[in-house]
């Protein structure tokens, strides 16, 4: 696992697994969302984003979490291994509602600078929807690329513990290996 891309729904805990892998595996971290997003809300024009995107995945190792559908086939493409949480529509949209009211006012962790967290409609709309409507090409496109790339599919917050778990057991053992 060098190149790895973490998809989900929004409020699934994309970014911080993202975090958590970065720190286990000692690899740079970049969330989508704090690359697309300019102070206030402004969305990075399209080309610009992938520019910025391709450039970061040039790199021998990284971790990207984020969305943005527009770019999935260009980060599978270049991953080795992909991680799909994909846990219920009622947990996910508890969690926007929840990290809407912890970061009220404030700008959240993994965010583009400025961007206060805001929750509106058409965002809880998608996340409701996205077991429906978004959930089928992801994982249509995680059949297809299972033969060549490292497919994790997590159904729930317990089974993502559990992999974060055998994976430090792992990487301790590799560590204590190494040393001798």
């Amino acid at each position: 696992m060098k190149k790895i891309i973490i998809i989900g729904s929004g409020g699934a805990g994309k970014s911080t697994l993202a975090k958590q892998l970065g720190q286990i595996l000692n690899i740079e971290v970049i969330h989508l969302d704090a690359v697309f997003w300019k102070p206030g809300w402004e969305p990075t024009k399209k080309e610009e984003f992938i520019q910025k995107l391709k450039r970061f995945m040039e790199k021998d190792q990284w971790i990207i979490d984020g969305n943005f559908g527009s770019t999935l086939d260009i980060r599978l493409k270049h991953a080795d291994t992909v991680i799909f949480l994909d846990y219920s529509r009622y947990l996910c949209v508890y969690r926007i509602v929840k990290r809407r009211w912890m970061y009220h006012g404030k700008t959240r962790p993994y965010m583009g600078e400025g961007c206060n967290e805001k929750l509106d409609w058409d965002f809880v709309k998608w996340v409701w929807d996205y077991p429906k409507k978004k959930r089928p090409e992801v994982l249509r496109k995680l059949q297809e690329a299972e033969k060549e790339k490292n497919i994790i599919h997590l159904r729930s917050p317990k089974e993502t513990v559990s992999f974060i778990r055998a994976l430090q057991d792992s990487t301790k053992a590799e560590t204590e290996f190494s040393k001798g």
